[in-house]
């Protein structure tokens, strides 16, 4: 089985030692966004998690933890999310250069399969034109050319959720020209860096561009990081367009104090703070305690290797 961690909050950034504990105790009581009285049991050992997924803005916390991981035998790869804006727009993150060291660090220590780049979403305003977007690619891929293979991106989704933060800071639906122009740009200047471009979750087809629908977890991928060839489905609690493979989140909503306007995984600030002040490393939960009444499932985990070596 693939372990999320996490499309709802930033693990590596926020709870690395939580993971820790878990993957060492192995087992995580995951809840139900829908029901707090809900909860899943995901076992978490070798013998049965093939390769763990992390989504993050920052991973420095976790870098010095990557060798324990490694030493109990969990294969891993990241989705390192590093995108042009300022603290406006993401309010609480370490300054772009600081970021890049550790994307580069993070790639040495990896290999730069291992750590996928993220420019995700694109964000138009009058200020960030397509002209804002294809400039600041252009410095990122050039600092971020040999540490990394491969890039995901996407054009911002108008959430109702979201809705009016984004127009708030003036952002614009984009438009199919518009998209067609920035993946123009974001394509030649990615062949000139030796960096692969993929989209996710779009139904737009740029494939005239070298831009092929991608996925955030990667099948093709996690084969190649395992060496066998596996078993797989899509992941039918994604959005139609997403092209993920089959896996277990272990993340939890309202949990990620990077303040991104963005940001659909949040509901508002004092719930990220009441949640990170009700956090402990130590807990099977990622917040708070389990209730008196909670209801525990064993979530069904197989592995999903097929135990066969690749040959290509």
């Amino acid at each position: 089985m693939i372990i999320s961690a996490s499309r709802r909050t930033d693990i590596p950034a926020f709870y690395s030692e939580w993971l820790l504990n878990r993957l060492q105790e192995g087992y995580a009581l995951i809840p139900n966004p829908r029901n707090p009285l809900y909860f899943s049991r995901v076992r978490l050992n070798p013998e049965i998690v093939d390769c763990l997924v992390f989504w993050t803005k920052n991973p420095a916390p976790m870098i010095p933890k990557l060798s324990q991981i490694t030493a109990m035998g969990y294969p891993f790869y990241f989705q390192f999310t590093l995108n042009p804006y300022g603290a406006n727009i993401e309010q609480n993150l370490p300054d772009k250069k600081t970021r890049i060291q550790t994307f580069q660090t993070l790639s040495r220590i990896l290999g730069p399969e291992r750590v996928v780049w993220r420019y995700d979403p694109v964000i138009l305003t009058k200020q960030m034109d397509v002209a804002y977007h294809i400039q600041a690619f252009e410095k990122m891929a050039l600092a971020l050319e040999g540490f990394t293979h491969r890039c995901i991106f996407s054009f911002l989704d108008f959430y109702p959720k979201i809705r009016g933060e984004l127009q708030a800071l003036g952002g614009i639906e984009m438009q199919e020209t518009d998209m067609r122009s920035v993946a123009a740009g974001f394509a030649q200047i990615a062949g000139g860096h030796k960096i692969r471009l993929f989209t996710c979750c779009e139904t737009v087809d740029l494939n005239a561009y070298g831009i092929a629908p991608g996925a955030c977890i990667d099948a093709s991928l996690i084969e190649e990081i395992l060496d066998c060839s596996i078993y797989y489905n899509k992941d039918i609690n994604q959005r139609a367009a997403c092209r993920c493979m089959e896996s277990v989140e272990i993340g939890t909503y309202d949990g990620c104090a990077h303040g991104c306007q963005y940001c659909y995984a949040i509901s508002s600030e004092r719930a990220v703070r009441n949640n990170m002040e009700n956090h402990d490393p130590q807990a099977p939960v990622l917040f708070g305690n389990l209730p008196e009444k909670a209801i525990i499932h064993e979530k069904k985990m197989i592995s999903v290797k097929d135990g066969q070596m690749r040959l290509f």
